[in-house]
């Protein structure tokens, strides 16, 4: 007997695809990532990403999102959480000093080197601190996924969620840390800061908001 159904998966890639490419922090954060510090860290930042879905697939399917959604402190007490972490990113963004004053447009190579390790747990922490893929776990597992689907199709997936998640960022990264667009970029470096800081800052009003 195949427990394998096609058009469930179909329709869950499909709807998780346009989730993934709609602008959010995960982009945001990607973007400053390989325009500032490179294709390497906005590489590792997307494995980050990719990796930080387990943590919603995991307690999606241990029950954990049930229960926070029908116990509003805890759920709450997620938003704050995932609003104090944009928060905190948000201001070191608009804090920063930008690149311009130490970085030759000409030679973006020449941009602070930030270590894989860093990179990769701030794409983690971007993703898995943020509540609404909390909510969105838990949307399509109800709506989409059927109860009598297995817990090992369901893991897959979760994998398959987090490989696209990887994938699509690491795509944005190779974009755009492309040397002529880094450059571009690099040249207002301090604008663009700003402008990466206040959507952060913008997305965790949002999610404060909605408490």
């Amino acid at each position: 007997m195949n427990l394998f159904n096609q058009s469930e998966f179909l329709a869950l890639a499909l709807v998780h695809f346009f989730i993934v490419v709609s602008p959010g922090p995960d982009f945001a954060v990607t973007l400053r990532q390989s325009i500032y510090h490179g294709r390497k860290a906005g590489l590792m930042t997307a494995l980050g990403i990719g990796a930080g879905i387990s943590v919603h697939v995991v307690y999606t399917l241990a029950g954990v999102t049930a229960l926070m959604q029908a116990t509003p402190w805890l759920m709450d007490t997620a938003k704050y959480i995932g609003a104090a972490y944009l928060i905190w990113l948000g201001i070191q963004f608009l804090r920063s000093k930008g690149a311009s004053a130490a970085i030759a447009p000409e030679s973006p190579d020449s941009a602070p080197v930030q270590t894989a390790g860093k990179a990769f747990w701030m794409g983690f922490l971007t993703n898995a601190t943020n509540p609404k893929a909390m909510l969105f776990f838990l949307a399509m597992f109800t709506t989409l996924v059927s109860p009598s689907t297995p817990v090992t199709v369901k893991l897959f997936y979760g994998v398959w969620m987090c490989g696209v998640n990887a994938a699509w960022f690491m795509a944005v990264s190779v974009l755009f840390s492309h040397q002529r667009i880094r450059e571009r970029f690099l040249a207002h470096s301090r604008l663009f800061d700003n402008i990466i800081g206040t959507i952060l800052l913008l997305f965790a009003g949002r999610l404060l908001l909605a408490v």
